[in-house]
């Protein structure tokens, strides 16, 4: 199959990410759209990326999470391919050269990435090598950070569920792929570097941990069921409740927080409430 740069969109979704998303665009190529989807609705970067580069959309949105960001420039996309690419990652030079090249020889994808560079961090679960060809990888699922969509492959028009706030919704993604007996790959001599933009502030940390919880249950109830999902999940409430009374009774109130917003995350997505938390409105 032929795979060109302008047929490629980029699609990265941004949230307050004023300090990394220069590095990433600076690596993309000039052919392809890029469209960015600003999630805390920022004017002026909006206006500076504008100025800045060409061939370029921004679409400001309220912080409707990952999911639902990609989604918003996915149904704007007018190429054949989008490349949901988050804006603390950056392409090297031989990336997309490689990456086009190796795919060229397979007969049809659904999902593709590049290789993530740092090896104690594979971006990929389950893999086999591609029989036809040794720099291929057949995976089970990709990271979020970087996937290339076939849009083709995608006839339901259903990408990411708009449900996940964070986590878990690219191996959503990729499960439901899987089960139509799509092509996920992972091309082994493309690289592509990750510096993980996630903020160390214990604010963030508290709601990592809740949407962790929320997504984890949720995944498993949409997919296996609510008595399975409440069979995945039993030991990680346990271990929430019990840790938070550890951490109450030695004083680490830090601790203490985590564990909490743990086992509410939890408690919520089993009640079926909404990932209603939000860094404006977390508790």
């Amino acid at each position: 199959m032929k795979l060109k740069l302008d047929q490629i969109t980029f699609i990265i979704v941004t949230y307050k990410s004023e300090s990394i998303i220069y590095n990433c665009l600076n690596s993309l190529p000039n052919e392809s759209k890029k469209i960015i989807v600003e999630n805390s609705s920022n004017i002026n970067l909006e206006n500076e990326l504008k100025s800045k580069y060409d061939n370029i959309e921004v679409i400001l949105s309220k912080n409707i999470g990952m999911g639902a960001g990609n989604n918003i420039g996915i149904k704007s996309c007018k190429t054949k391919y989008a490349y949901v690419l988050n804006p603390d990652t950056t392409l090297y030079q031989s990336t997309l050269k490689n990456l086009i090249k190796e795919l060229s020889v397979v007969s049809d994808f659904t999902i593709a990435s590049p290789l993530n560079d740092d090896p104690n961090f594979p971006n990929y679960k389950k893999n086999n090598l591609y029989k036809e060809n040794p720099n291929i990888l057949t995976v089970d699922s990709i990271d979020g950070f970087s996937m290339l969509l076939n849009l083709e492959k995608f006839s339901d028009k259903i990408f990411f569920d708009e449900n996940f706030f964070l986590y878990l919704e690219n191996d959503d993604l990729c499960f439901r792929v899987k089960k139509r007996k799509g092509n996920i790959f992972i091309i082994k001599n493309s690289l592509i570097k990750h510096t993980g933009g996630i903020s160390k502030k214990e604010d963030f940390e508290y709601l990592r941990n809740w949407h962790w919880m929320w997504s984890k249950f949720y995944f498993n109830k949409k997919h296996y069921g609510f008595n399975l999902a409440i069979c995945k999940i039993f030991f990680n409430l346990i271990s929430a409740i019990s840790k938070y009374f550890i951490y109450f009774l030695i004083f680490n109130k830090h601790k203490k927080k985590i564990y909490k917003m743990r086992t509410f995350g939890l408690i919520s997505s089993i009640l079926g409430k909404d990932s209603y938390l939000r860094p404006e409105n977390k508790k």
